[in-house]
């Protein structure tokens, strides 16, 4: 880099752009980790949106189709050059690498939900699969049309590209709304990271600066609305981040995790290796039968009671 050029304000705006862009691309992508530890520590998905899952997957894989044709197709950036009078894109290479990171992650944690335990009723809701099979036949009518009328001046893969992005900032506000949800009736955040929020809302904050900063950079405010994808995705993590940690923070602040694996201490009793069960300040003795282990309770008093297949068993039941 030209020590001069980043002494001026334009070069000291586009080192600034690049620390920024690439600290939200950081935070936003490690928001993505607390979810996915969190499943594999309770090895449960229970308190977790199906919707909100699948929605994401989609919604990455539009954004990742987006983010790549504008970063690495001349054909594209001719065709937004052309709209926007001779003016650049304002994808960044941390655009494409956020995307591409997440569509991977959310993929990850969609197959956890087909690997560990969750509700008999946890499942993607009709709506969501009636959204989903209308905007990805919507996607194969416009890249039809496109192919068939691939001679029309009209006709440009740049149309096909904004619809993609508009599909994900719809489920970028459809996705949340199960979540918030699921938390108001059953009143507790128990299952939702919330270190993924909170990483989630630096990362929206930060994915706004450095788009406004470019624009006022290159003196294109159009660039904005150029890329409305990127703005609409930070406005809406941003807002619905600040509902969740309201929910988390201020109205919901039961933290006790009813889907939890009890905590198993393997202990020797006298001819046979027995478990002692940890759980909401209680004992119970389980010895193991076969490859299944039948457990009872023993509370405060001494009393027992038959507690089920140490399988099943589980906090709060």
């Amino acid at each position: 880099m030209d020590p001069a050029n980043t002494a001026s304000p334009q070069g000291f705006g586009a080192l600034l752009s690049h620390v920024i862009g690439w600290t939200y691309f950081i935070a936003w992508s490690a928001s993505f980790y607390p979810q996915a530890i969190l499943n594999w520590r309770r090895k449960s998905v229970r308190g977790l949106s199906m919707d909100f899952i699948y929605l994401n997957v989609l919604g990455f894989l539009c954004y990742s189709i987006f983010n790549l044709s504008f970063y690495y197709s001349p054909e594209i950036q001719k065709e937004y050059r052309r709209r926007n009078a001779g003016q650049d894109n304002l994808v960044r290479a941390n655009d494409v690498l956020f995307a591409v990171h997440a569509l991977i992650l959310s993929t990850f944690t969609l197959s956890q939900t087909l690997i560990y335990k969750r509700d008999h009723d946890q499942r993607v809701s009709n709506p969501t699969k009636l959204f989903m099979l209308i905007t990805v036949s919507g996607a194969g009518i416009i890249l039809a049309s496109r192919t068939i009328f691939s001679s029309s001046p009209s006709s440009q893969w740049i149309d096909l590209l904004y619809y993609l992005s508009y599909i994900k900032l719809g489920i970028s506000f459809l996705k949340y709304c199960p979540q918030v949800y699921l938390n108001y009736t059953s009143r507790s955040t128990v299952g939702w990271s919330i270190h993924n929020i909170l990483l989630d809302f630096t990362g929206g904050v930060l994915s706004i600066a450095q788009l406004i900063l470019d624009a006022a950079i290159s003196d294109d405010w159009s660039g904005i609305s150029g890329d409305p994808v990127k703005l609409g995705l930070g406005l809406l993590s941003t807002l619905f981040d600040l509902v969740f940690m309201t929910q988390h923070y201020v109205l919901y602040r039961n933290r006790e995790d009813r889907y939890a694996p009890v905590a198993m201490v393997e202990e020797n009793q006298g001819e046979h290796k027995g478990l002692m069960v940890l759980f909401q300040g209680r004992k119970g003795y389980g010895s193991v039968v076969g490859d299944d282990r039948e457990a009872e309770i023993v509370d405060d008093n001494g009393a027992r009671r038959p507690g089920g297949s140490m399988k099943d068993l589980e906090i709060g039941r």
